[in-house]
């Protein structure tokens, strides 16, 4: 079984092998330029954490597995949009979504537990991370544009809102 709580600074060391282990994948898999030079690093993780927006995907026997950021705000990268968000209403933003490999299913109770603090989530990825792109488009949201990190780099954009007014 797993579960999600929020992250403490004492997971680090469990944390940031996660990170390692998705960089690898995504290289592996076609996309080896969004997560560069140790993005995410040990900083932003304690950041997050302190900021108290930082969650692990824990197994009852295998331990953490996956790992998160996930916070109800504007994000200011989701400012300018080439393309339209679905709505203006308030909405949870999900980043640095991440597993170690070991289990199925990671992004999905991630997208599933976010749900649960608020019905209108965006997220992000790199235009290679196909992988992140099946997931968010399986799961329901919808690609909404392009939106530029604070680097100048472009991401695709999505949203998903599960009571939206038509």
């Amino acid at each position: 079984m797993m579960t999600i709580r929020k992250s403490r600074i004492e997971d680090i060391p469990a944390i940031m092998p996660i990170y390692d282990s998705a960089r690898t994948f995504m290289a592996r898999t076609g996309n080896p330029n969004q997560w560069i030079d140790g993005y995410p690093s040990v900083e932003n993780i304690r950041n997050d954490i302190e900021n108290d927006v930082h969650y692990v995907i824990e197994h009852d026997t295998d331990g953490i597995v996956g790992a998160f950021m996930f916070r109800i705000g504007n994000d200011p990268t989701y400012d300018v949009i080439e393309g339209a968000w679905l709505n203006d209403n308030e909405y949870g933003v999900i980043h640095r979504l991440a597993s170690n490999g070991t289990h199925r299913g990671i992004a999905d109770l991630c997208f599933d537990y976010c749900f649960t603090q608020i019905n209108n989530i965006r997220v992000d990825t790199h235009q290679e991370n196909k992988v992140m792109q099946m997931g968010i488009l399986r799961y329901g949201f919808i690609h909404c544009g392009t939106i530029y990190c604070h680097n100048g780099t472009p991401r695709l954009a999505f949203q998903l809102s599960k009571h939206q007014e038509k």
